[in-house]
């Protein structure tokens, strides 16, 4: 019995030892600590070791249980979760777009860049493979990784949601060093990005109704979401976050994760109609309603924010839920039909031209199997 107990021992020690040596890779990043973590419990978003959200949010649906919904995620049925052709998509050369163009380039799930006001723009980049800290998971699909950070100009601000593998991913920040301006997130995510070898100078970090004004022409204000964060074992000791971006001429939402709840309808309120909100639609499932928005709670978001035009992104790229790939384009789309909002769905390297509120886009889902 005691040989068996001192084996049993040894083996959880290793297992320990083994856990510490993997969660120590760089790819994780750092928990905030020291001056960061200080802060941070100031915060008044921060409460019993943690970042709140505004309102109650379990992490299922009232009538769903964690052992139903994870075996239904690894042995329900699935159809068409990812394509069997290429995701089309546009090249463009983003070096030879004009500085006075106000433009925007989707890169397929929540990676957009946008040229504003001459200024250059990158948020949530994921151009890699795979959104995930191990190579082989959470594959992109066929033609959907088709830009790089080689096909990127020099960036001025780099914009953070949140710190979830599909939106900061390690390799892209890594590649990026060197020609990133400032790098603007919520609390505590310049821990991961200081670890990365990025300069405490480079980085922004602030808290929900923060103002960040990067220029005299374009200022940043720090919005709620209902979402959460973490990198490896530890949850919610970084701050999620929307944004507003303002100009002279311009509004424009950027959402990040989130579920659908009044804040909204409170941003919408503080700040006035916007020329365009980018809001996650996809990787949904009821069981998890609160922390990812259904495709009919976009719609409901955009009338909250009086937004004039819709991008739904969160889609095209990887497969983190069990709806088809196509689906929440091709649902939302359909709602809108009632909703009549004006839902703008560009492909990937398609130009947006922000200024122009009747530019039209093709159904590019329509006949990709």
């Amino acid at each position: 019995m005691k040989k068996t107990m001192l084996i049993i021992f040894f083996i959880l020690i290793a297992i320990a030892i083994l856990t510490a040596v993997i969660l120590s890779r760089d790819i994780f990043g750092a928990r905030p600590s020291g001056a960061r973590l200080e802060l941070i419990k100031k915060s008044k978003n921060y409460r019993d070791g943690k970042f709140q959200n505004l309102n109650p949010t379990p992490s299922l649906t009232e009538g769903y249980g964690y052992p139903s919904v994870m075996y239904n995620f690894l042995f329900g049925k699935k159809d068409h979760v990812v394509p069997e052709d290429s995701i089309p998509y546009v090249r463009t050369d983003l070096k030879s777009i004009p500085k006075q163009a106000n433009a925007l380039i989707w890169f397929g799930h929540s990676s957009y860049w946008m040229q504003i006001e001459g200024k250059s723009i990158l948020v949530d980049p994921v151009l890699n493979d795979h959104a995930a800290p191990f190579k082989g998971m959470n594959k992109a699909f066929k033609g959907a990784a088709s830009y790089t950070t080689d096909d990127l100009p020099d960036i001025d601000y780099l914009v953070i949601t949140h710190d979830h593998y599909d939106h900061l991913d390690y390799q892209t920040i890594k590649n990026l060093k060197g020609r990133v301006g400032k790098v603007i997130c919520a609390l505590g995510v310049g821990a991961h990005f200081e670890k990365w070898g990025y300069q405490s100078s480079q980085l922004i970090e602030k808290d929900w109704g923060d103002k960040v004004i990067l220029d005299e022409h374009i200022t940043l204000h720090l919005t709620p979401a209902r979402h959460f964060s973490g990198r490896s074992i530890f949850s919610n000791n970084t701050l999620w976050t929307s944004y507003v971006l303002e100009t002279p001429s311009r509004k424009i939402f950027l959402g990040g994760d989130s579920g659908y709840d009044n804040h909204f309808e409170e941003i919408g309120r503080r700040f006035g109609s916007f020329d365009l909100a980018i809001l996650e639609n996809g990787q949904y499932n009821v069981a998890w309603k609160y922390i990812h928005a259904l495709p009919e709670d976009v719609l409901r978001a955009g009338k909250d924010l009086k937004a004039k035009r819709i991008l739904p992104v969160h889609s095209g790229k990887f497969a983190l839920a069990a709806h088809s790939w196509y689906e929440p384009l091709s649902r939302l789309s359909e709602l809108n039909k009632a909703a009549g909002q004006g839902l703008i769905t560009p492909m990937i390297g398609e130009v947006v031209n922000i200024d122009d509120e009747h530019q039209i886009f093709k159904h590019w889902w329509l006949g990709v199997k």
